[in-house]
């Protein structure tokens, strides 16, 4: 579904969202370029120099903080690029909400393999999963309101698609993926064309009938003249509250209106009462803590 398409996003907090996952063909050249960044030259010295070559055994991915899991085909696709024999047994799949000792999966084959690919696997995972548990955070901060949270291009490099998948998992949605996706006319686009106007004029001339434009607006000033353009979406910059309710306001649903700028678990709700429809987050992907979560060695 499109986050240009308003409407409440009718579930409560602690559902589980469902989410299509990933296409190996996807993922995979990025997970094979970390395992390879890990290799390097000679492979797992520790772990060959110490392990039987024939040694099988079993380890339990365990959840060492509350939040939500996201990554678990990630992870899977680290061990099998190692070694297609080490099996994978997720107990709780993308989505769900943990607590400290829950067995995420258990893997079990050969030792060598498992313990090879035991970080890649696991920095995707903790990674992932800590951006799902800070998107769920605001999800469930805003409650019923019909705001969405979505995230932004802030994402690292490399990274984006499993991100964004992330953001997905937690409750959220994606903005743009990418530069080529919609249209976002922003201050220096506007400084270099020399007026909203003509901004707008030459976007519209440029991209084709099916790609949307937004427009960045940070008084209501500005937005009244992107309401006379009719455009597509308004992102309303760093606005206070009470001018952000001001402006969904005079928009009245004439276009999609998207809130930005610094906003936490504890300003969401506030801002999701403005009648927003979008509120955009860029620090879910850009600066978000990891979960902890620990591969443990367990009796065969």
């Amino acid at each position: 579904m499109s986050i240009y398409k308003s409407g409440a996003h009718g579930r409560g907090a602690q559902e589980a969202w469902d989410v299509a996952p990933l296409p190996s063909v996807m993922i995979e050249p990025l997970v094979r370029a970390t395992l390879l960044e890990d290799l390097g030259r000679a492979g797992d010295l520790t772990t060959n120099a110490i392990v039987p070559a024939g040694h099988r055994g079993r380890t339990a991915m365990v959840a060492r903080q509350p939040g939500v899991v996201a990554g678990t085909d990630v992870a899977r696709l680290a061990f099998g690029l190692i070694d297609p024999d080490i099996r994978v047994d997720v107990r709780k799949p993308d989505g769900s909400r943990i607590q400290p000792g829950d067995v995420i999966a258990v893997v079990e084959g050969n030792s060598r393999a498992m313990l090879t690919a035991e970080r890649t696997a696991l920095n995707f995972m903790c990674h992932m999963s800590g951006i799902a548990s800070a998107t769920a955070s605001v999800v469930d901060a805003i409650g019923d309101a019909r705001s969405r949270v979505v995230c932004t291009r802030k994402t690292m490099p490399g990274m984006r698609i499993v991100q964004k998948y992330a953001v997905r998992v937690g409750g959220g949605s994606n903005h743009r993926f990418g530069l080529d996706d919609a249209v976002l006319i922003k201050d220096n686009h506007v400084a270099i064309a020399g007026s909203v106007a003509e901004a707008v004029r030459r976007a519209r001339a440029g991209v084709g009938h099916l790609v949307m434009i937004e427009l960045e607006v940070d008084t209501l000033e500005q937005l009244d003249e992107a309401l006379e353009l009719k455009v597509d979406a308004i992102l309303l910059d760093n606005m206070s509250v009470e001018t952000m309710t001001e402006a969904v306001r005079r928009v009245d649903g004439r276009a999609v209106t998207e809130a930005s700028g610094r906003i936490t678990p504890q300003t969401a709700p506030a801002v999701a009462r403005t009648g927003v429809d979008l509120i955009s987050i860029g620090w879910l992907t850009h600066s978000v803590g990891v979960l902890d979560i620990g591969l443990d060695h367990t009796p065969a």
